[in-house]
């Protein structure tokens, strides 16, 4: 982190703190009062640790406490570990993106997130393993490890920076809790083979088990797709913000819906779990339309079957896996700003983005979906106007009954003794079908565990985007998920359902569909570098960077 938390930790280390929630509260004064968006508590561990290294301040054994007291953060069963790819040109000029020097397109250079990459100096290797380094410090097991890249479009990335910042990911890992930074230097990491470094990941203690990638529906294509799964990605978040041709014209953009059709597609159709970043209260848009927008992402049938105006043909063409909502908002540096000033636009507030999120929550999302995020890390400081609330899911939890996977994860709440029971969803979605298997509780009002399972339709992508030989006339498992606070590698704890076989049960259901309904008798999946043993113990072989079983 930068060294404007310095202050903060002076001021926190002096602060008489007797409880988690008192210093929660205390965090939101301090930062309000030096006007600094809101930090972690691993990362203000991070700064704390550096700061008593120094001997800049003195130990407060309250303020270690409360910061090792949260530990929702590994609650989904695994831990997330977020890093920033530098500044390159972007292909998109949406107006409503910010544009600061040295900064990748949409960031800020006060987002929590840009400035531990701005102390890292962007480096991958150095991300990592401070992240890692927190977490723990924090409290949270590290085995487990999801990497999410941010910075904007991906795929725009020239191949050779893309191939060598993930490599340096696995090499952090690979080498945690030592550093091997200084001494190889990112220069002569060219000469280090990411396969390689996959291959250690497979077996080394802190094991990437999901790889996240962002990039724009234009810039996906099937070699593209291939290039992903060679670097190991399993998730792709997509930069969808409107399902609205007219909206995401008006807004530049730069790809109709069609081209948001045929990405979600082939991306399904390669076994890759979809998190869509949607933008209610763009320029052009409307609480009204933004509602139909969420009622169509989740329709199997035609709007203009459901009385609506529009002769849309579309149903079933979206159903992302997962959501990121991000509200928009009006920010000095972005070309909206300049439109709104005009008296040309007007943002959404934070009463009605606050009643559209709850409306949505309970009448529109499947339980087969995640919500993720409902705002993004931008800090109030730099919003002129739109939502600035930053604790949202908190604020409407009580009038929530939303039914998505994030709502219903078991977290720390497990009891050994609960029934628990399989479920299943069946729906289409992208001109193939999905089968979604979730174990829960008798209400299913507590999700333990999921798979997701994807049959491909007949023709389509299969044909015109030559989809992988490995995954043709084959079941493909696009997810595999158990709930619950993370257990080790190899080890169970009685209040978590990790490591109790809900995962196996799952699988084994999945291989018994795709043989017995669908007459299939080949399974792949889109597995994690750091899942390859585990589903080799459970007869898969790797193949193009797939994990497949003859049924």
């Amino acid at each position: 982190m930068l060294k404007a938390y310095d202050n903060f930790i002076k001021i926190a280390t002096k602060t008489k703190i007797t409880n988690p929630e008192l210093f929660s509260k205390r965090k939101k004064e301090i930062c309000k009062e030096l006007g600094l968006p809101l930090p972690t508590n691993a990362d203000i561990r991070e700064v704390y640790e550096k700061m008593l290294s120094a001997k800049k301040i003195k130990r407060n054994l309250n303020l270690e406490k409360a910061l090792f007291s949260k530990k929702i953060r590994t609650d989904s069963g695994v831990a997330v570990v977020a890093v920033l790819t530098k500044s390159y040109p972007c292909p998109g000029k949406c107006i409503y993106c910010p544009t600061e020097k040295e900064m990748p397109k949409s960031y800020l250079s006060n987002e929590p997130a840009v400035m531990r990459a701005i102390s890292a100096k962007f480096n991958p290797y150095i991300q990592v393993q401070r992240r890692i380094r927190a977490l723990e410090l924090n409290g949270h097991k590290t085995d487990k490890i999801e990497i999410i890249v941010m910075g904007g479009t991906f795929s725009y990335l020239p191949k050779t920076y893309q191939k060598k910042f993930i490599l340096e990911c696995f090499r952090a890992c690979n080498d945690y809790p030592k550093s091997k930074n200084k001494e190889q230097g990112a220069r002569n990491n060219i000469k280090i083979k990411l396969e390689n470094e996959q291959k250690k990941n497979e077996t080394a203690k802190h094991r990437i088990v999901g790889l996240t990638l962002e990039t724009r529906p234009d810039y996906i294509n099937a070699q593209e797709l291939i290039n992903f799964r060679n670097l190991g990605c399993t998730r792709v978040e997509l930069g969808v913000q409107s399902i609205f041709d007219d909206v995401l014209e008006k807004n530049k953009r730069g790809h109709n819906v069609q081209r948001t059709i045929e990405a979600t597609q082939l991306l399904k159709d390669f076994g890759f779990k979809i998190n869509y970043h949607i933008m209610p209260g763009l320029l052009g848009s409307s609480v009204k339309k933004d509602f139909q927008m969420f009622q169509e992402l989740f329709s199997n049938q035609p709007a203009s079957t459901r009385g609506e105006d529009r002769s849309s043909t579309r149903g079933g063409s979206f159903q992302p896996d997962m959501l990121k909502i991000y509200p928009t908002v009006v920010i000095k540096q972005s070309p909206l700003y300049k439109i709104w000033k005009a008296g040309k636009y007007k943002a959404l507030t934070d009463k009605n983005f606050s009643k559209f999120i709850l409306r949505v929550k309970n009448e529109i999302i499947p339980p087969y979906v995640r919500i993720s995020r409902l705002v993004r890390d931008v800090p109030e400081s730099s919003i002129l106007t739109g939502p600035k609330i930053s604790n949202l899911r908190q604020l409407i939890a009580k009038n929530s009954a939303c039914p998505c996977i994030r709502c219903r994860e078991v977290r720390s709440d497990y009891n050994l003794k609960e029934k628990i029971i399989l479920h299943r969803i069946d729906y289409d979605a992208s001109g193939g079908k999905e089968i979604f298997l979730e174990y829960v509780s008798k209400d299913k009002k507590k999700l333990f565990a999921l798979l997701r399972l994807r049959i491909n339709g007949s023709f389509a992508s299969m044909m015109e985007a030559k989809l992988p030989n490995v995954l043709k006339n084959s079941a493909i498992i696009r997810e595999v998920h158990t709930y619950g606070k993370m257990n080790q590698i190899n080890q169970k704890d009685a209040l978590s359902p990790q490591h109790i076989g809900l995962g196996k049960k799952l699988i084994l259901e999945a291989e018994k569909i795709a043989k017995k309904e669908f007459n299939l008798d080949k399974i792949a999946v889109i597995s994690g570098v750091g899942v390859r043993g585990y589903y080799r113990k459970l007869g898969y072989k790797l193949k193009d960077s797939y994990m497949v079983k003859k049924l």
